[in-house]
């Protein structure tokens, strides 16, 4: 991989997107150092990576922001964790065998009695619920919103994801992953 003094592109990412669009990080990088992408806002970055992935990959608008992401990290226009506007997120998930909308009963009852997470009040608990997903959310006061979301992954099993934006800064996302991953493990 090339290095930049900037370069905290998680090593993850790389290999992953390599994976999904045959295409070697070094061409993203010329391709990107050549359109002059360390001067455009992620919208176009990602622009710029959607013109480039080939037809036959899946998914391709999502790819596309991995590698807006990716290549933003590597010029040291973010870090790990953080988002487009500058605020910071942490994420985490399990596989749960229950279907979706138990899954979020679940986490409710899970979360129930806790007024407060890291020393966050939490405020507006909502549930929604789409034909693809059931929702639980929250806001935490100082510290953004959390989003917990189930999906069917089949007959009997369900994915339930954690998403918190908002953060503050850097340095609280691991004791939020962490957090988080402890909450979830009591589904």
């Amino acid at each position: 991989m090339t290095e930049s003094a900037g370069n905290s592109t998680r090593p993850g990412n790389v290999p992953a997107l390599e994976r999904a669009t045959s295409i070697p990080w070094e061409d993203w990088v010329a391709l990107f150092e050549s359109a002059g992408a360390k001067t455009l806002g992620h919208t176009e970055i990602a622009r710029i990576a959607r013109e480039k992935i080939p037809a036959s990959v899946e998914n391709p608008d999502w790819w596309a922001q991995g590698a807006a992401i990716a290549f933003e990290q590597y010029a040291g226009l973010r870090v790990p964790g953080q988002s487009s506007t500058g605020s910071f997120r942490v994420s985490a998930s399990r596989t749960v065998e229950m279907d979706r909308d138990a899954a979020i009963e679940s986490w409710a009852g899970v979360v129930a009695g806790l007024d407060h997470h890291l020393g966050h009040l939490t405020t507006g608990r909502r549930r929604s619920r789409t034909e693809k997903r059931t929702f639980w959310r929250a806001n935490l006061e100082g510290s953004g919103v959390v989003e917990v979301s189930a999906v069917a992954k089949d007959d009997s099993r369900s994915v339930v994801a954690v998403e918190h934006n908002g953060l503050p800064d850097a340095d609280s996302i691991e004791a939020w992953r962490a957090h988080w991953k402890e909450l979830l493990a009591q589904i």
